[in-house]
């Protein structure tokens, strides 16, 4: 028997959770929480009573050994988060590869995710990219999204205080695609607004969201061209010659070098 339980809990609406998880969560010794306030809403709705710990991102190092000691104590452990699927862009992952290494068995009971359940909801084409949240520094989110696939569908999350400044990010970055930005799912207020990247901006923002921007409409036809037309394009665009060589070998998926070199003898 699995004696760790990373559990999915609703993203909004209390009812969107598994029986299987309410019956994990009701059969466990101790259950870690992101917040335990938050936590208490759900867990009270469905009548479990358990001893709770935090779990958040400033303890989760510090906790792993205690996680560990309490498995071997004959325990049982359920791990969520405040919405989802713990691991994505919430704790867990540290735990993860503690357990793995300490040989420590686990599960993960399926559930929800907002980020799929919002890629599903713009009717986009996968294949796609979760990034998370953007990072705060500009040369750490500039890294980030160099280091997505560029011509393909990729999607962040956002916070309201956020979300219109990673709007005008993506823009720079990506230029003018489709995009959704998807907030409040499952609950009361959910919608989802369609845009043009050069366009979007949420109107009083409120809410957590979750951005999806389309892939690149002329990718097909920028690949067509020869690999020097190709950085000239984006030169055009206002990239430096690095930046465009490094985006055309992401677009055709070869190596920098391979495009650099056309260019050592220009």
């Amino acid at each position: 028997m699995c004696k760790v339980y990373f559990v999915a809990t609703p993203i909004g609406n209390l009812g969107d959770i598994s029986y299987r998880a309410v019956e994990t969560l009701k059969n466990a010794d101790l259950l870690l929480c992101e917040d335990t306030r938050h936590s208490r809403i759900l867990l009270d709705r469905y009548g479990v009573n358990k001893p709770l710990k935090s779990f958040h991102k400033f303890n989760e190092k510090k906790t792993l050994d205690f996680v560990c000691d309490t498995v071997r104590s004959g325990k049982t452990v359920a791990v969520i988060s405040d919405a989802g699927m713990p691991c994505v862009s919430d704790p867990g992952y540290l735990l993860v590869r503690r357990l793995i290494e300490e040989k420590i068995d686990y599960t993960v009971l399926p559930g929800a995710c907002a980020f799929v359940t919002a890629f599903v909801m713009t009717g986009f084409e996968a294949p796609f990219t979760f990034a998370g949240f953007l990072k705060e520094k500009a040369s750490e989110r500039q890294k980030q999204l160099e280091s997505l696939p560029y011509g393909g569908v990729n999607i962040f999350y956002s916070a309201p205080h956020n979300v219109n400044a990673d709007l005008r990010a993506l823009y720079g970055f990506f230029g003018d695609r489709k995009v959704a930005v998807v907030k409040e799912i499952s609950k009361l207020h959910e919608s989802a607004e369609f845009f043009r990247l050069k366009d979007a901006e949420v109107v009083t923002p409120r809410g957590e969201y979750v951005i999806v921007v389309d892939g690149a409409e002329e990718e097909n036809a920028l690949n067509a061209l020869s690999p020097e037309e190709h950085v000239a394009f984006y030169e055009k665009g206002g990239m430096s010659r690095m930046e465009a060589i490094k985006r055309t070998a992401k677009d055709r998926g070869v190596g920098k070098n391979e495009i650099y070199k056309l260019f050592i003898s220009k």
